[in-house]
């Protein structure tokens, strides 16, 4: 990285500071016309966004839309529905003061200042403009890396930006490893990061060096769970959408399944079904891509230890970085597909006899992302999420709860810290100041 760039990084950093020290971003009016803008913008880039994401990652542009447009849209408009009412300060009950005198007590939601976004490659624009959003309406400006691995959507992220927005307000910076790191020596207010446990270390220690606040949004062995009681068809069905939508490069995605001895069998042969009738064989890419073909060579790796494990799938094409969807089965968690997050389009299954025997083994590794559990007994399925700890769970069903913005969204121990989607963002981007006033 050349000294201009950095000295560009630096002059951009400073006009963001001076801007919101003018307090312009903390009027409730800017922030809903910002948002309001940056909608009819985001929106007008539907056809490019969709363009760039299938090059990128060989997304359709059904699941383009879905899960990377219409995310971002709903949530800002229950952000520009409803963000006067939540920024309002809160009134509490006072402690009686000694004299006498009357005590009003309060909290408000203030803005830090500065935020710097790093967006990650697997869900591009949803991860980068989902966390822009809730900075923006807590009252904060913010600078974005879009990842360096999605160079078409990165490029579409950095139009947008400059459409919708002043760089004094919200700017964009292309680069890799060398550009993120200069931007972590800065003293921004707030770090917002989504991507690998083993990056998110070094994004926490550099922010540890500056007493920088933040939240990382990062991943895991996300189990699932499926009692001999489930209905097997529905549990494949979904199961599936979890797991493979953008080829298994999904942070809350299935990572393996626990199945009931009794019903593996059944469980396989439905999965089998499923699996011929959705992702047939000249329809290799129907998945999406894998990011690199790095990723591929580490896929193919956990096949090439346990050839006689995989049971369905196990193509792939370094060329074109289609992965097809991949069924293990009889896996253990000394093979080397059960050491780590797997992000990709392979599904190992292991079996249980007891479900005390599942949830020790669970509970013994790093906490997840997500955790689900399908069963058709209510308190089967609540005791199974009493005795675990996860980001978030499901019951008989997966994925759904990320596209919520009713919901908090983020992860507990080595999956992450901090939640955000809809209000949580504004808490999320927020420091809660109390303010106590003696009259």
């Amino acid at each position: 990285m050349t000294t201009e760039i950095q000295n560009r990084i630096k002059e951009v950093f400073e006009k963001q500071k001076d801007f919101f020290g003018t307090q312009a971003t903390k009027e409730i009016a800017f922030r809903k016309m910002q948002l309001q803008n940056f909608r009819k913008v985001f929106a007008s880039y539907t056809d490019a966004i969709c363009e760039a994401l299938q090059i990128d990652l060989g997304k359709s542009r059904a699941e383009a839309e879905y899960v990377e447009v219409q995310i971002v849209l709903n949530e800002l408009d229950d952000m520009i529905e409803h963000m006067e009412e939540w920024v309002k300060p809160t009134f509490v009950k006072s402690k009686p003061h000694a004299s006498g005198a009357e005590v009003i007590s309060k909290y408000i939601y203030e803005p830090y200042g500065v935020n710097y976004i790093i967006g990650p490659f697997n869900y591009p624009v949803q991860l980068t403009f989902s966390p822009l959003i809730g900075a923006l309406m807590a009252g904060n400006t913010a600078v974005i890396k879009p990842s360096e691995n999605t160079p078409h959507v990165a490029q579409v992220i950095e139009d947008i930006v400059k459409e919708a927005f002043h760089e004094e307000y919200v700017a964009v910076f292309q680069g890799a490893v060398e550009e993120n790191s200069f931007l972590l020596t800065l003293p921004f207010d707030y770090i917002f990061f989504t991507g690998s446990p083993k990056v998110g270390k070094i994004v926490m220690k550099a922010a540890a060096e500056q007493l920088i606040p933040l939240t990382l949004e990062l991943g895991g062995k996300s189990p699932t769970i499926v009692h001999q009681d489930a209905d097997l068809e529905k549990a494949v069905q979904r199961i599936a959408a979890g797991k493979w939508i953008n080829c298994g490069q999904t942070c809350v995605a299935p990572d393996y399944i626990y199945v009931h001895e009794s019903v593996k069998d059944a469980l396989v042969a439905q999965f089998k079904s499923y699996l011929k009738t959705t992702y047939h064989d000249e329809s290799l890419g129907k998945i999406g891509k894998i990011v690199s073909q790095q990723q591929i060579n580490n896929l193919a790796s956990y096949l090439e230890a346990a050839p006689e494990k995989v049971i369905y799938g196990g193509k792939y094409d370094l060329d074109t970085r289609h992965f097809e969807a991949t069924l293990m089965t009889d896996v253990n968690w000394d093979d080397a597909v059960m050491q780590q997050e797997i992000f990709g389009p392979i599904l190992p299954i292991l079996t249980y006899h007891t479900i005390d025997e599942a949830l020790k083994e669970i509970t013994s590794r790093p906490k997840p992302l997500a955790l689900y559990v399908f069963s058709e007994d209510q308190k089967f399925a609540d005791d199974v999420i009493a005795r675990t700890t996860s980001g978030d769970a499901e019951i008989n069903s997966t994925l759904i709860h990320v596209g919520s913005h009713y919901l908090p969204f983020g992860g507990v121990g080595t999956s992450g810290m901090g939640k955000y989607h809809g209000k949580f963002s504004l808490e999320n981007f927020s420091h809660q100041r109390s303010i106590l006033q003696v009259m």
